[in-house]
């Protein structure tokens, strides 16, 4: 069965850590196991203490949906399948960007969450991050 380490959530941290500095916008920056159990998180200097737990859940949005929070977010607006989605899980949903799920031999083995910044930017973390996976 393939897993996810914590040298894993190490080397995708790393890497978002990089592009948050090359972008200059400090993140948070969370890993979590194909459980949705948090592996890893950094707060980058001067990142919002407010973003911590936001990361953390978009994380574990990404992993229980096994979707990226971005397209999650299209869906869950007003007249859309998944309106009010972000309302269940005693409100853990994220529903806007920065989650991405990470695979390993076709399997979701767990997610990056990323806040900090607009949602582009989160979303330009996750996915360095998501790519040195």
């Amino acid at each position: 069965m393939a897993t996810l380490t914590l040298d894993d959530a190490r080397t995708v941290i790393a890497a978002a850590e990089q592009k948050a500095t090359e972008i200059g916008q400090p993140m948070n920056i969370a890993v979590v196991d194909g459980g949705g159990n948090l592996v890893a998180h950094v707060r980058m200097d001067g990142a919002w203490i407010g973003s911590i737990d936001i990361a953390i859940n978009k994380a574990w949005t990404s992993r229980a949906f096994d979707l990226a929070t971005r397209d999650l977010a299209e869906n869950a607006q007003p007249n859309q399948q998944f309106y009010g989605i972000h309302a269940s899980n005693g409100g853990k949903v994220m529903i806007f960007a920065g989650g991405i799920p990470l695979s390993r031999d076709g399997a979701v083995v767990g997610a990056v969450g990323v806040s900090g910044g607009t949602g582009e930017q989160d979303q330009a973390v996750a996915e360095a991050g998501a790519g040195a996976f």
